[in-house]
């Protein structure tokens, strides 16, 4: 029969004795388990002791863990938390350099145990820390010529020790005086410091920054990003996480008022720059940290962006309005005219022309479509960008819809409004970066406008698949799916730079989307499912002809097709009809005559076929 549930069975070690295997009733309380063991050693006083596990992590045994013991499992009876505390509390205050290196070093190493910190905190450890810190190694420092090596150990344990404790959240971070941050600060300010202690003043000054409003004031005062860069411009890859850590909990605690102006500071100090050739495209290959912190990075960059997609345009501020007027004197290369020049109708009737040409939804009033929010002004922003940055590929978008007819024309500003809204959606502008996502993309660190160009790149894109399609107005929904699927399989390949992502995005062409769902949906697992292979083997030949029969009866019956020219242009309209006669065409509104009949090839062989030009 197996053991109750309720019953595990362990191994229990003891120094310097044979281990013991025991089954523990987790009915019993653990009190009386621990006594029960320290009897089996005749060891008194069985308060003083617990059980941990015997592993790396070297937890206690709790009342709230307990139940997490498995059958097999190793356990080792030590002294309790508390009895360990008071005597590492004890020993840090050691007058012997090395009996405190010691007993920091196990402080260290034991305050990863919450049940452990709970105790060494009600002994108000975290104070002596702090103290040690702010005073207490002024001393060792003057010792620090002769023994460099054991004051860098000593305080990189100190630390340790410090970050694990508060790492628990059981003592606010609001607690520390300046004297204590400007300590942390100096240490991280300092061009030749520990390595050690380096990492773990950048993680203080990240959790202070990310826990307390308060503290953000005080570590921005203390902390400016030139002297956060050349932490960057190392080697050490821990170092260079930490320190993105450190700007991103900058970027993201400080007021809003305040963000564009750090972002200012940020490009002045060509970041981009410095982490796109030192950590991006560094020999090393990017941990999971790394890439969770650019990605922060990238959406705390890309946040900045909010407040112009969440602000309406205000038709009557004429500061916006030049913006259009830019957009429409760049792509016709018209002046302003004056205010003289010709009616007002005429002037009116003009612009309406031209902004239809332009694309905009309202011809008379285009203000008007960039009051919706999102993407508000943003969407203008990226058309005036690609209109001067890009303007050649502008001209050519604009001139060349202008020129189609009106229903197979890619509205260009309707399209910029709808794809600034897509891109916002897929790079999440807005929303908070999640804690657990390593998503970055090397291509949005190669660009300082990178959102605009990535918009540049991706309209042009618009506008070809819009051709691939042969799209007309009521298709646009339709393009614009396919547009945002062939953007979504582009990034999953985390192009390195927007030239790369240029030509990923060629060669998606709207065929190679239509091909790569077909094989997407014929790999699915139902559709390679036995049953419906055999099916169908077996209805194909029957649906193949039934195809046939179809177009053949469609050809007979005669249809319309639209005349296709060498520049892919639609050009009027041709009739496809089998054994009809000059008489029946003479008499229906597309009159044709005997001259115009264009014969072609005879299909199905037992009719008279003839090409018609309407």
């Amino acid at each position: 029969m197996p053991p109750p549930s309720d019953i595990v069975k362990v191994a229990i070690e003891w120094p310097g004795a044979f281990p013991k295997l025991m089954e523990i009733d987790q009915k019993k309380p653990l009190s009386a388990i621990i006594k029960e063991v320290c009897e089996g050693w005749s060891l008194g006083n069985h308060e003083n002791f617990a059980l941990q596990n015997a592993d790396s992590t070297n937890f206690y045994i709790t009342e709230k863990n307990r139940n997490d013991i498995k059958n097999g499992s190793i356990l080792r009876l030590t002294t309790s938390p508390s009895q360990m505390a008071g005597q590492l509390h004890e020993r840090i205050q050691s007058s012997s350099m090395d009996a405190k290196l010691e007993a920091l070093k196990d402080l260290a190493n034991s305050s990863r145990d919450v049940t452990f910190a709970q105790e060494f905190i009600n002994l108000d450890g975290i104070s002596l820390l702090t103290q040690m810190v702010e005073s207490g190694t002024e001393r060792y420092q003057k010792l620090q010529k002769i023994m460099k090596p054991c004051f860098g150990d000593l305080l990189s344990f100190t630390l340790t020790a410090f970050v694990e404790l508060m790492d628990h959240g059981i003592v606010s971070w609001d607690t520390f005086s300046v004297a204590f941050i400007k300590k942390i600060a100096g240490y991280v300010n300092k061009s030749a410091m520990d390595t050690a202690v380096l990492q773990r003043s950048l993680a203080i000054l990240e959790s202070m920054v990310l826990n307390s409003q308060d503290l953000y004031q005080k570590v921005a005062q203390e902390i400016t990003i030139g002297q956060l860069i050349p932490h960057l411009q190392g080697t050490d890859q821990d170092i260079q996480t930490y320190t993105i850590a450190v700007i991103n909990a900058l970027f993201l605690k400080a007021p809003e008022d305040k963000r564009q102006e750090m972002a200012h500071i940020l490009a002045q100090k060509q970041l981009r720059s410095i982490i796109l050739s030192n950590v991006i495209r560094s020999p090393k290959p990017i941990n999971d940290e790394m890439a969770h912190q650019l990605y922060v990075l990238q959406v705390l960059t890309f946040n900045l962006l909010e407040d112009r997609m969440m602000t309406k345009m205000d038709p009557q501020d004429q500061a916006q309005r030049d913006i259009i007027f830019e957009l429409r004197r760049i792509a016709f290369d018209v002046e302003c005219e004056p205010n003289n020049s010709g009616s007002i109708e005429k002037r009116k009737s003009m612009y309406t022309r031209d902004y239809k040409k332009l694309g905009f939804i309202n011809h008379v009033n285009p203000a008007m479509d960039f009051t919706q929010i999102p993407p508000g002004m943003l969407a203008l922003d990226n058309m005036l960008y690609f209109a001067r940055h890009h303007q050649d590929a502008y001209i050519r978008i604009v001139l060349e819809n202008s020129s189609r007819e009106d229903k197979h024309e890619c509205p260009f500003g309707r399209s910029s409004i709808e794809l600034t809204k897509m891109l916002c959606e897929i790079l999440k502008v807005g929303e908070l970066p999640s804690e657990n996502c390593h998503d970055f993309h090397p291509m949005f660190f190669t660009h300082d406008r990178s959102f605009e160009e990535f918009f540049c790149i991706c309209i042009q894109l618009l506008n070809k698949t819009w051709k691939e399609m042969r799209a007309t107005s009521e298709d646009f929904n339709k393009v614009m799916q396919v547009v945002r699927e062939q953007i979504m399989r582009a990034l999953t390949q985390k192009p390195n730079s927007l030239d790369q992502l240029k030509s990923r995005l060629q060669n998606l062409s709207y065929t190679e989307i239509l091909k790569i769902r077909q094989s997407e949906r014929m790999n699915q697992e139902d559709f390679q499912s036995r049953p419906i292979l055999e099916l169908r083997e077996k209805i194909q030949p029957e649906i193949m002809e039934l195809i046939k029969q179809q177009r053949l009866n469609r050809l007979c019956d005669g249809t319309c097709f639209r005349k296709i020219s060498s520049r892919r242009r639609q050009g009027g309209w041709r009739v496809w009809s089998a054994g009809i006669s000059l008489s029946h065409l003479a008499l229906g509104p597309g009159a044709v005559h005997a001259d115009q009949v264009a014969r072609c090839t005879v299909f199905p062989p037992t009719h008279w076929c003839r090409w018609l030009p309407v």
